[in-house]
């Protein structure tokens, strides 16, 4: 088993004060290689009123600035034990934050596909998975033989003419994703490998529903 990639706590962007989370819900962002924690709490504004957000910052330098949640390799096919190193980093972030509320995950990039590793390790502790310009890594993981019958909420977007993710692993995500989990597939022609105000607004209605309803039925 491999050892889990710490996240730093203190590098954490919240939207407010960790203090004030109690039982609202709770949407972690998880930005994409080359990137960092500032990145995706841009769309914290236009996302979702009424919940907390957390950014992390991934745990490993990226030669070309910024950071990296997996160590180098083929674009879609990074290593399963580095994959796994940062879900378990991340579930055990979520252990020190011990949320009470309903938590959601979203990702791009490399973070969408660490969101959809999330749910493959441990589904029943988020309310949804968000996966944008995403694929799923492949091989085997933990939680995989519960989800057909978990069916947890997955929505993913991308743009079918995406520069960056190979068609290889976007076809294999293709293949995966509508067995295992309640799959909302949106396609954004001309967004590259990006996210464009259509999808914000495709996620937040995708997560209301799922976050809030969560939130009520939170003992």
């Amino acid at each position: 088993m491999s050892e889990a990639l710490e996240v730093d706590d203190s590098l954490v962007v919240w939207s407010e004060p960790r203090e004030t989370l109690g039982e609202r819900p709770l949407v972690v962002l998880l930005h994409g290689r080359g990137s960092h924690e500032h990145d995706l709490m841009q769309l914290a504004p236009v996302l979702l009123p009424g919940v907390v957000y957390a950014a992390l910052r991934a745990p490993l330098p990226f030669f070309g600035g910024g950071f990296t949640w997996f160590p180098p390799a083929q674009p879609g096919l990074p290593s399963a034990e580095g994959v796994a190193a940062a879900t378990r980093g991340i579930l055990a972030w979520l252990d020190r934050v011990a949320p009470t509320g309903p938590v959601a995950v979203l990702g791009f990039s490399q973070g969408g596909a660490l969101a959809t590793h999330l749910m493959r390790f441990a589904p029943e502790r988020f309310a949804a998975f968000v996966n944008l310009s995403g694929f799923v890594v492949p091989g085997e993981c933990p939680a995989d033989d519960r989800l057909a019958e978990l069916r947890p909420p997955l929505f993913w977007g991308r743009d079918v003419a995406d520069p960056v993710i190979p068609t290889e692993a976007t076809d294999a995500t293709e293949r995966w994703l509508p067995a295992h989990c309640s799959l909302t597939r949106r396609r954004y022609d001309g967004i590259g490998h990006g996210i464009s105000m259509e999808e914000v607004e495709d996620v937040r209605e995708f997560l209301t529903p799922v976050l809030f309803s969560a939130a009520e039925n939170t003992p």
